[in-house]
């Protein structure tokens, strides 16, 4: 039986070494950060999670994983500070709380509070959602509810400037955060569009069976409600821009900083970012990216993050461009 021994042995070691690297790699910030799950309802009363970032003064210590990320936070502390503005984040198709946990660390450090909404069956666990006739719906749904909750019902709401919310948004959250701001999107282009011109979301949707494709779907003519709470976004790599009739987004009037990869394959500049140029032209602080795809907008990966997302063209170097970005981000964010 000395093989059981050093079997168990080995496996120890080997636990250990991955315990100890996750440990030295944790995202960790200069100032205390808290961390804490929470959750609300949408207005049809279907409970999701929400992921909130926040300043404290309680110690981190690196023993949450967020997905497959390690980080250094303070679970259900304090908060710290009065008249903090809020940010909430919404994650693309199959995304999560993790998708951007970089930054909103780094929003947490800097002073805001964060709160990323885990969309009810479009997320890395359940994908149940996607494509239905009420998956965009519903998103928003739950972007708005997530602003009424944090600003209402959270513990700390009360340090909150109510004044000062931001949306942020990537991939299928890009098209979230526009319909939070005012854009008005016509489903009906979906069918046209997928039926002429090569898309991957058009893919995905035909995977799916998606009623999207259908123009005779119910869910073509339901109307999307924006949160004139909001005072300022930032859209990255936004998916379904192509629905957006010549006056969807003709009521949007808060500031948008956009981004884009030049290598991005998935939501090619002609029909997702130029729609957008063309019709809010120079309200857009507009980045465009060489070298980055549309992953290289996720977190920089962990430890166990899947190796499809962690790819990337030449020699971009992700951490080093999420640095910058992030940086820009918050700078614009603290303007509003």
């Amino acid at each position: 039986m000395e093989w059981i021994y050093w079997a168990s042995a080995i496996v120890i070691i080997l636990i250990s070494i991955i315990v100890s690297t996750a440990v030295m790699t944790a995202l960790r910030t200069e100032n205390p950060v808290g961390f804490q799950v929470v959750s609300t309802t949408d207005p049809s009363g279907q409970r999701f999670p929400i992921g909130v970032l926040y300043p404290t003064r309680t110690r981190p210590r690196p023993t949450t994983f967020v997905g497959a990320m390690l980080i250094s936070v303070a679970r259900n502390a304090s908060v710290t500070g009065s008249g903090l503005p809020l940010v909430v984040i919404s994650h693309g198709n199959g995304g999560g709380v993790q998708s951007h946990i970089d930054l909103a660390l780094a929003f947490a450090n800097a002073g805001f509070v964060v709160a990323i909404p885990q969309h009810t069956g479009d997320n890395y666990g359940d994908q149940s959602a996607f494509g239905t006739g009420s998956w965009l719906n519903r998103r928003s749904d739950e972007y708005r509810a997530t602003v009424d909750y944090m600003l209402n019902d959270w513990a700390g709401h009360d340090h909150i400037n109510s004044d000062r919310v931001g949306a942020f948004g990537f991939s299928a959250g890009g098209f979230t955060a526009l319909t939070a701001i005012g854009a008005q999107p016509d489903l009906r282009l979906i069918a046209k569009h997928c039926a002429e011109t090569p898309e991957f979301v058009c893919d995905l949707l035909r995977k799916v069976n998606s009623p999207l494709l259908n123009n005779g779907s119910p869910a073509m003519d339901t109307a999307f409600s924006s949160d004139l709470r909001i005072k300022a976004a930032v859209i990255v790599a936004p998916g379904l821009a192509f629905i957006m009739s010549p006056n969807g987004l003709g009521n949007v009037k808060v500031p948008i900083q956009l981004w884009h990869g030049d290598k991005d394959t998935h939501v090619p500049y002609a029909t997702n970012i130029q729609p957008i140029l063309d019709q809010l032209g120079t309200g857009v602080e507009f980045h465009s990216v060489a070298g980055a795809g549309h992953f290289s907008f996720l977190a920089p990966c962990g430890l166990l993050a899947p190796p499809a997302l962690c790819a990337e063209q030449g020699n971009f170097d992700r951490k080093r461009f999420h640095a910058d970005m992030n940086a820009s981000v918050i700078a614009f964010f603290e303007k509003m």
